[in-house]
């Protein structure tokens, strides 16, 4: 009998693949879970001429806030905008009915910082990458 499928390497998945596969594990997903009403958000550090020093990005979803960038510029770090960012998102997810929140950082990254605003370690990666671990923290909002 022949082979009806095939499985093929696609170098640099596009709009179809990420359609059909994410489309896909979504229907899986509100089958079982619900309706997640993912809805991203974005809180942008800038100077006056326009120039993105900073940043903060997420998504809340099945009344989780996921904190998937938080960024400032070196020259930026200690006079509270890394602290402003991150109120900031987790505010807008409270609002949007969030009531934890989750993210991860490598431990060369900001895992006291994050600490410092009550998120607790609940996983960690050795050696991802080398030398350093890959830490996930998460919090009650």
């Amino acid at each position: 009998m022949a082979e009806e499928y095939q499985i093929i390497y696609v170098k640099e998945p596009g709009q179809a693949e990420w359609g059909a596969i994410g489309g896909g594990i979504n229907r899986f997903n509100q089958q079982h879970a619900g309706e997640e009403n993912a809805q991203h958000l974005c809180f942008v550090l800038k100077t006056l001429a326009e120039e993105i020093v900073g940043g903060a990005i997420g998504v809340t979803y099945y009344d989780w806030f996921h904190l998937d960038l938080l960024w400032v510029e070196a020259a930026m770090r200690g006079r509270g905008y890394g602290h402003r960012l991150l109120m900031l998102a987790e505010e807008e997810a409270r609002k949007r009915g969030a009531k934890n929140a989750y993210l991860d950082t490598f431990s060369f990254q900001a895992p006291a910082f994050y600490e410092r605003h009550g998120y607790q370690v609940f996983g960690k990666l050795e050696d991802f990458p080398r030398g350093h671990e890959r830490l996930f923290l998460t919090k009650e909002l």
